[in-house]
């Protein structure tokens, strides 16, 4: 798990320059070159979920990719939504949250501190890395269209 505030000094120390401010459009962040902005009215967590795409899109894309119905400009944004989960999140997170009773997305998202949109991207990439389940000692964190469940050896676990 990364914070808002942890992702700014990464950001700082890559010498990125952050800026919260009032967009006209409906964005949430933009990059370009080495300035980021991020929209100043968004909650913490959406901050840093979308700082570390910011990020993301600043460590493997270039250039102008608003136009998604470019096939091209649709893989760089994947890669940076990919970037950030790997920033964010890991396989593991989702044990923890489990074992914390988290049992809906909701409670998974809030316990992770990202928002509900990113922990779902997260599942996918997740899902698509590991495929639909993924083993850890005696419990096996299972993907499905509603996101995971964990089941423990001899247990029964809650879905979310």
């Amino acid at each position: 798990m990364c914070s808002y505030d942890k992702l700014l000094c990464e950001a700082n120390e890559k010498g990125l320059e952050i800026v919260e401010k009032n967009f006209k459009s409906d964005a949430k962040g933009l990059c370009k070159g080495n300035k980021i902005g991020i929209r100043k009215d968004l909650s913490s967590n959406e901050k840093a979920c979308v700082l570390a795409e910011e990020i993301g899109h600043y460590e493997t894309t270039v250039g102008d990719i608003i136009n998604q119905s470019n096939h091209i400009n649709r893989k760089k944004e994947k890669m940076a939504r990919k970037w950030a989960v790997d920033k964010m999140l890991t396989i593991e997170d989702l044990f923890l949250a489990s074992e914390n009773s988290c049992c809906t997305l909701y409670a998974v998202a809030e316990f992770l501190e990202v928002t509900e949109e990113f922990l779902s991207e997260a599942i996918e990439v997740f899902r698509q890395r590991y495929g639909i389940r993924y083993v850890r000692g005696d419990k096996t964190l299972i993907f499905n269209d509603n996101g995971f469940y964990v089941i423990q050896q001899g247990d029964d676990s809650c879905e979310t």
